[in-house]
């Protein structure tokens, strides 16, 4: 083993806006604010699972495009479709229109793409 996973780093303008939006959509604790990062750390665990970091000249993925690839996204398991949608809705996200019987996908208010998902089985 070379090392032990850490975080992701996701890029953004404004890292305190988009940890308020996963903080409230995985019930995650925002902790390490400054003006250019800040973290996440799930319910349950010592360590951040997500952090945000500034970058002034952000440019957002053009998804499903590939123009400017998405690079990464995250899975949120869920019960209810329609009552994960409203609420993610709420806080922000936008609707791709990109779904399937055991996925729907969104952008987060910095434009990174994100699923919400119920696996069949």
């Amino acid at each position: 083993m070379i090392g032990s996973f850490e975080s992701i780093i996701i890029d953004r303008p404004d890292p305190r806006a988009l940890a308020r939006f996963y903080s409230e959509l995985l019930g995650a604790e925002i902790v390490g604010c400054d003006h250019d990062r800040t973290e996440l750390v799930p319910p349950g665990s010592p360590r951040p699972l997500l952090a945000f970091q500034r970058v002034d000249d952000y440019n957002p993925p053009r998804w499903p495009s590939q123009d400017l690839p998405q690079l990464m996204h995250i899975d949120v398991k869920t019960d209810d479709f329609d009552i994960a949608e409203a609420a993610v809705l709420a806080l922000g996200a936008t609707k791709t229109g990109s779904d399937s019987p055991t996925f729907r996908n969104y952008l987060d208010p910095a434009g990174h793409p994100f699923c919400l998902i119920k696996p069949e089985g």
